[in-house]
């Protein structure tokens, strides 16, 4: 269960989308959190990703280095 407050125009727009489309205000708010919820985790893993690199704990691979191991190189 969650319980958020929202900003009366976006709580109205909400509710006029729901209204227009029959669907519940829920519905929305569910499929906006999921599809934002995938972007936030890419953003994260890629943030952590540069830290790495940055710290030297991890490295970067050139698209030419990545076909040869492949097998993909001309």
């Amino acid at each position: 269960m969650l319980a958020i407050r929202l900003p009366a125009e976006v709580e109205d727009r909400l509710s006029m989308l729901a209204q227009a489309t029959g669907r519940t205000k829920t519905f929305y708010a569910r499929e906006a959190i999921l599809k934002h919820l995938d972007d936030l985790e890419d953003l994260y893993l890629a943030e952590q990703r540069l830290l790495d690199i940055r710290a030297g704990k991890s490295r970067t691979y050139t698209l030419e280095e990545v076909e040869k191991s492949l097998g993909l190189a001309d």
